[in-house]
């Protein structure tokens, strides 16, 4: 994508704060609600479009196994889904007059670190929230259930594929969007709306639950955050892939209903929904809710909020 060029730093500001570029900056153009939902809607038509278009592709090229379940397909599938959401992106980019990177992704020098520090904060959520129904007696880890070659084939498969979730679901409820209708109503007006889309989503899945999906507007809501407070996406990617990373593969367990093939372990959730999330899987529980709270603070204090600059538009206030 097109480059943002880094904003100046801040005097006295820290170096997260002071390199990263403020979201939703861009030219002025027509934000009336018409302009601003008809955009949207837009990008939601061709995004959808896209997406059926090359579900059917990769179903002709690689269709599913009798079993349910295939590695070629399962990734191939959400490959199509994370190129769905950027197709449009060149079209309506270049009618908006803006670059590309203002969507969420730009490609500045902080971009790599935001990536590291999100993939530590991710791995740390994970195995703070394992770690905390353990105590509990709510998980154990169990024997190893995959060596050799095929511990690394697994290894490799879901990290992949999880990096096309967080880039996909990141940028489809956070990029182009967040940053369209945040012009309209706000920031986090726009966040609500999208966080609260982004739980709904995840309904659909088989074994998700109301519980389940209520943490997943909570983890919108959570990356939002790092969004404002960094100007790009780069951390809530790699935080989110890090995070379904650890469950489904190393801990082994349930993530947001779905129950996969390929685990590191034969882990074992045990005792009541409350502490293990039941059929949701940790996302469910209650310690996911704390995790959640502390990874917050942890933002708000790394991240520290922008000085309102003189003429700043009020929507665009920390």
């Amino acid at each position: 994508m097109t480059c943002l060029s880094p904003s100046k730093p801040t005097p006295g500001a820290s170096p997260a704060a002071s390199t990263a570029p403020e979201f939703g900056q861009g030219p002025a153009r027509d934000d009336s609600p018409a302009a601003v939902f008809g955009r949207l809607g837009v990008y939601v038509g061709l995004v959808v479009s896209a997406w059926i278009l090359l579900r059917i592709l990769v179903g002709l090229v690689i269709p599913p196994s009798e079993s349910g379940f295939s590695r070629p397909a399962l990734f191939f599938s959400e490959a199509a889904g994370a190129l769905a959401v950027f197709l449009p992106i060149p079209l309506l980019s270049r009618l908006e007059r803006r670059r590309a990177g203002e969507y969420g992704l730009p490609a500045s020098s902080g971009s790599g670190a935001l990536l590291a520090q999100g993939a530590l904060a991710g791995s740390a959520e994970a195995a703070a929230l394992m770690g905390l129904i353990a105590l509990c007696g709510g998980y154990s880890f169990g024997p190893v259930a995959i060596h050799g070659l095929d511990l690394l084939k697994w290894f490799a498969f879901w990290l992949a594929f999880f990096v096309l979730v967080g880039v996909s679901e990141e940028f489809l409820f956070r990029g182009y969007a967040q940053y369209t209708l945040a012009r309209g109503v706000g920031f986090w007006p726009a966040a609500f709306v999208l966080s609260l889309a982004f739980g709904v989503f995840h309904l659909w899945n088989e074994g998700e639950n109301w519980a389940g999906a209520t943490s997943v507007f909570c983890y919108g809501l959570l990356m939002c955050l790092s969004l404002r407070r960094t100007g790009s996406l780069w951390f809530a990617v790699a935080a989110h892939a890090a995070f379904d990373f650890g469950e489904t593969f190393l801990f082994s367990v349930p993530n947001s209903g779905f129950v996969f093939e390929g685990h590191l372990s034969g882990a074992a959730l045990h005792g009541p929904d409350w502490l293990t999330g039941g059929s949701v899987g940790p996302e469910g529980s209650v310690f996911c809710f704390a995790v959640m709270g502390a990874m917050a603070c942890a933002i708000h204090f790394v991240y520290p909020a922008k000085r309102a600059m003189p003429g700043a538009q009020s929507q665009n206030a920390q």
